[in-house]
C-alpha cells in the first residue's frame, strides 16, 4: 500500500479500510492525488467494493479517526462525509468497480455523450492516485483507458452539447432569455449553470482535454487549453457581473456563444 500521502492519521484509516473483505480497491482524487496541495486539502476517497460494508461497521471504524462523522449520504454518489480528528474533512465514496468501469466504457469506448461533464469519470479514473489494489482491477481498469481522446467522441460531445447551447428547440440561450425577460432570477440561474456545464463540455473536448469537474474551471481551460474563444474570461465575468441585473443576460450569453461558433468553425468546420 502506497503511503506518500504523508499523513500517519490516514495512512492507518487506509489500512482499516483495505482490510475489510468488501474492499478490493481504494485510491486518492482531488487535490491530493497530485502535487499541488498543502496540509489543509481535502481528501477525497473512492473505495471499489465487491458488496456493500454495513453501516454499522462504517461507524464504528471511521470513529477511530473522525471527529465529525455523516455515515450514508446519498446526495450524489453513495458516500461518508466526516472531518478527521485533525480537523481536515474527508470524503469516502463508495463504488462497484465494474459498475464504474462500464460507465466510463460508454464515455472512452462507445463515445456517448453526456450533456456536460462528459469525460468527468474518466478523468476521475485517469487522474486517481491507486492506494490499495488488492487484485490489480483498479490498476487494470487506469491501463485499459490510458488511451488518446478518441475523435468520435469529440466530435459527438461538441455537436450534442453545441445543439443545447444554440439551435434546438430546447436550447438553453432561448430559455435564458425568456427568463430573463420575466424577471424570473431562479430560472435564470438555473439554465445559465445548465448553459455552462454544456460550453465547458464543448471547450473540453474541442481541446481532447478530460473534464475535470466543477472547480476552477476558467483557470484549468487557460492552462490546459491551447483553443479558447475570444475575450473567453472577459465574456463570463460579464455573464456573471449581470446574472440577476436585468436582460442583458442574454445579449451575454449571445456574444459567448457567437465567440464560441467561430473557434469552431476555425478548428472544426472550416
Amino acid at each position: 500500500m502506497s503511503n506518500n500521502h504523508g499523513d500517519a492519521l490516514v495512512t492507518e484509516l487506509f489500512k482499516e479500510l483495505s482490510a475489510l473483505a468488501q474492499v478490493e480497491a481504494i485510491a486518492l482524487g482531488g487535490s491530493r492525488a497530485g502535487e499541488v496541495y498543502d496540509e489543509k486539502s481535502d481528501y477525497d476517497v473512492y473505495l471499489y467494493c465487491t458488496a456493500p460494508v454495513p453501516e454499522e461497521v462504517r461507524r464504528e471504524l471511521l470513529g477511530r479517526y473522525c471527529s465529525v462523522m455523516e455515515v450514508g449520504n446519498h446526495f450524489w454518489e453513495y458516500e461518508d462525509n466526516c472531518t478527521l480528528n485533525n480537523g481536515i474533512d474527508i470524503d469516502i465514496l463508495y463504488r462497484n468497480l465494474d459498475d464504474f468501469t462500464a460507465d466510463v466504457a460508454s464515455v472512452v469506448e462507445s463515445c456517448q455523450p453526456r450533456n456536460g461533464y462528459t469525460t468527468c469519470m474518466w478523468h476521475n479514473l485517469r487522474t486517481c492516485k491507486i492506494i490499495y489494489d488488492r487484485d490489480g482491477r483498479l490498476a487494470a481498469a487506469k491501463a485499459r483507458f490510458d488511451v488518446p481522446y478518441p475523435p468520435l467522441l469529440k466530435e459527438r460531445i461538441i455537436e450534442r452539447n453545441r445543439k443545447l447551447l444554440r439551435g434546438s428547440m430546447p436550447a438553453y440561450e432561448g430559455q435564458i432569455a425568456k427568463a430573463a425577460k420575466r424577471g424570473d432570477l431562479v430560472s435564470v440561474n438555473h439554465r445559465t449553470a445548465a448553459f455552462l456545464e454544456s460550453y465547458f463540455d464543448v471547450i473540453f473536448a474541442l481541446n481532447e482535454q478530460t473534464h475535470p469537474g466543477e472547480k476552477r474551471l476558467v483557470q484549468l481551460c487557460q492552462k490546459q487549453c491551447a483553443i479558447l474563444p475570444d475575450r473567453f474570461e472577459e465574456n463570463l465575468e460579464r455573464l456573471f457581473a449581470h446574472l440577476f441585473s436585468g436582460e442583458d443576460v442574454a445579449e451575454d450569453v449571445k456574444r459567448i456563444i457567437d465567440a464560441l461558433d467561430a473557434l469552431l468553425a476555425d478548428n472544426i468546420y472550416g
